[in-house]
């Protein structure tokens, strides 16, 4: 994809030839290559989302290429329908990839481009989810995990706030790294947490008392309670002091991991682990689904049902009703 989908100035454009996008939409000329661009940099604000839409144009324009199908006129409903029931995915990325053809040239269609969008008339493979498969950790497990790390230093402090946040606010990972000092304040006689998520929606949970000691104490050891502007957790140098920038997601994945291991945990916890077993503790201590909703940020209460457990070991109680 073009210079990491960086926008490329009009002028610079033609003199490039190019370079760097697909095929089709090169030979489909300036007007085209343009609006490529602009749909990447300009309609889709989300940075996972649109490296996973990238990737899925961009196999299939190459699909379309190795299918001698070489300009975007040629490519009709029967070639992305040919696209969708030849993909080797599993059903979430046939239906994620059909989602980026769509919407691609849905913004072509719009910056006439072509004429009509070939994706449109395409359906894909049916795909309903009504349990999810992120591992949680149960009550006790996420208690044994806190307790565990030792907060005689400030990394230590730190990993233990950002697992205590995940766990009691229900927090994505991503709205957590992006987190600044200022997004942990007093409102009235009570703390609260100010989350950034996706699609620029910011959201605003009550502290609990528990991720409140945990976010003192950290701020205290780091000594940086006064920066309102800067990133509250920071990654740490070869000296394990911490700088001045944010950690990355896949920085706070591998303390998780490394964590989970010294507790004794499942390797398969992750990030999101967390999400779901603050989802489920607060279920089974007789929260609503619709409050789980709303603290979650989810836009559906189907969402929050996915990172439900409390039915698990009814169910298994039931079974073992069976007796032969």
């Amino acid at each position: 994809m073009t210079r990491d989908l960086v926008p490329i100035p009009r002028r610079e454009l033609g003199r490039a030839g190019f370079e760097g996008l697909p095929a089709i939409i090169g030979r489909g000329g300036e007007s085209a290559a343009w609006r490529f661009v602009e749909f990447f940099t300009a309609s889709i604000r989300n940075r996972n989302t649109r490296a996973a839409y990238a990737q899925a144009v961009t196999q299939f324009f190459a699909w379309c290429e190795k299918h001698r199908v070489h300009a975007l006129e040629d490519i009709k409903p029967v070639v992305v329908a040919a696209y969708i029931e030849n993909h080797p995915g599993a059903a979430p990325t046939v239906k994620q990839h059909l989602a980026a053809i769509r919407m691609l040239f849905d913004y072509l269609v719009t910056g006439q481009v072509v004429a009509v969008n070939p994706a449109h008339a395409v359906r894909g493979p049916k795909y309903v989810v009504k349990r999810g498969k992120t591992p949680v950790l149960t009550a006790d497990q996420a208690r044994t995990l806190i307790d565990s790390i030792k907060t005689d230093s400030v990394v230590g402090r730190r990993d233990r706030a950002i697992i205590g946040l995940m766990c009691y606010t229900f927090a994505r990972v991503s709205a957590m790294v992006n987190m600044r000092v200022d997004d942990y304040y007093e409102n009235g006689k009570r703390s609260w947490v100010r989350l950034h998520e996706k699609g620029g929606k910011r959201h605003e949970v009550p502290c609990h008392h528990n991720a409140e000691a945990y976010l003192d104490a950290y701020l205290d050891a780091a000594g940086i309670r006064e920066e309102k502007k800067s990133p509250l957790f920071r990654s740490v140098d070869a000296k394990r002091q911490l700088t001045m920038n944010p950690m990355a997601r896949t920085d706070v994945l591998r303390m998780v991991k490394r964590r989970a291991m010294e507790a004794g945990l499942p390797s398969s916890t992750c990030c999101h682990t967390f999400r779901a077993t603050g989802i489920t503790a607060y279920l089974e201590n007789g929260g609503t689904i619709e409050n789980a909703q709303l603290i979650a940020a989810h836009e559906s209460p189907r969402t929050t049902k996915l990172y439900d457990r409390t039915g698990d070991e009814i169910t298994l109680d039931e079974v073992e009703r069976i007796a032969i």
